[in-house]
C-alpha cells in the first residue's frame, strides 16, 4: 500500500475512532507557530484566541495575543484568556508548562507531528476536537494529494547525498526521523545525517566534510550569508564545486503544516537542479 493510501486508511479509523469531546472548544490557545497554523488549516481559526512568538501564518494570527514562546508559554497569561482548549506540542512543549497548565484545570490535547503523514493526521484530530471535520477532511485530502504526487513524479529520480543546515556555527542539522528528512526522501535524495542520535542537533564540520553531500539545504530565513561563508572555505567540497548552498523557504518546508507539500516541491526542484549540476562536474 503506498504511503498516501496508509494516511487516509489511518485517518478514516482515526474519525471513527477519536474520542470525542464534552464540548467542542471555541476558545483556543496554541502553543507553537506550527499548531496555530494547523488550526487555521482546520478551519478553526476564529477560534484562536492566543499563540506564542513567531507565529505569522496565516496573516490573521499575527494580531493575536501572544503567552509566551514555544518553549516558555507564560500559565498566567494562557488563564486570563479563558480558553477551553490549548493544543501544545508532543516533543516540544516542555513538560512543566504542560503540568502546570493541567494543574490550572486547563484542558489541554496533545498534538504529534513527527512524519509527513501526522500532517494530515494532526488536522483530522483538530476537526474533530474543534467542531470542523468537513474543513479539516478537505485540508487534509488536499494535503495528502499533493504529497502523494510529489511521491510518484520524484520516484524514479537520480539518488543525490544532502544534508538540511539549520545554523550556521555550530552546524545544526536533522536526522531521519524529521519531516524535513522524510520530505528529502520524497525528492529521491539522501539525508547523509539520517542515522545522527538525536532529532536536531549540532554536528561537528570535519563531519560534513567527511559526508561531502552534494547539496546542502538551509532556509532563507536564515543567516544565508553566514552558512555560505562557512562552506567556501572548503573548495574541495562536492556542494561548493557544483554551486550546491541552497536557499530555500524555510516556514514552508521546516514547519509540519499542510503547506510542506509546497515546501517539498520546492525542495525537490532545487535538488533537481542540484543533480545537474553535479553531473556536469564530471
Amino acid at each position: 500500500m503506498k504511503p498516501g493510501a496508509v494516511s487516509r486508511a489511518v485517518a478514516a479509523l482515526l474519525l471513527l475512532f477519536a474520542i470525542v469531546p464534552a464540548a467542542q472548544a471555541a476558545r483556543v490557545v496554541a502553543l507553537a507557530p506550527h499548531l496555530a497554523e494547523l488550526v487555521c488549516a482546520a478551519g478553526a481559526c476564529d477560534q484562536l484566541v492566543g499563540v506564542v512568538e513567531h507565529s505569522d501564518y496565516p496573516e490573521r494570527v499575527r494580531a493575536l495575543p501572544r503567552v509566551g514562546d514555544a518553549h516558555a508559554a507564560n500559565a498566567e497569561a494562557v488563564l486570563a484568556l479563558r480558553p477551553d482548549l490549548i493544543v501544545v506540542w508532543e516533543g516540544g512543549t516542555p513538560a512543566n508548562t504542560i503540568a502546570r497548565l493541567e494543574k490550572l484545570k486547563l484542558r489541554v490535547e496533545r498534538i504529534r507531528v513527527r512524519s509527513l503523514d501526522d500532517v494530515g493526521l494532526a488536522l483530522l484530530r483538530l476537526g474533530a476536537l474543534l467542531g470542523t471535520e468537513d474543513a479539516s477532511c478537505a485540508a487534509q485530502k488536499r494535503y495528502a494529494d499533493a504529497v502523494d504526487g510529489l511521491r510518484t513524479r520524484y520516484a524514479d529520480a537520480v539518488p543525490i547525498d544532502a544534508m538540511y543546515q539549520l545554523e550556521p556555527d555550530p552546524v545544526f542539522t536533522v536526522n531521519r526521523d524529521s519531516p524535513i528528512s522524510e520530505a528529502f526522501a520524497v525528492c529521491g535524495a539522501r539525508n547523509v545525517f539520517g542515522d545522527y542520535g538525536r532529532i536536531a542537533g549540532p554536528v561537528g564540520r570535519e563531519s560534513v566534510i567527511a559526508a561531502n553531500p552534494g547539496a546542502i539545504v538551509f532556509g532563507r530565513q536564515d543567516d544565508v550569508e553566514g552558512i555560505r561563508r562557512g562552506w567556501l572555505r572548503f573548495p574541495q567540497m562536492r556542494a561548493v564545486r557544483a554551486n550546491n548552498l541552497i536557499a530555500i523557504d524555510a516556514d514552508q518546508l521546516a514547519r509540519a503544516t499542510p503547506r510542506m507539500a509546497q515546501g517539498i516541491a520546492q525542495l525537490c526542484e532545487v535538488l533537481d537542479g542540484a543533480r545537474k549540476r553535479l553531473e556536469a562536474l564530471r
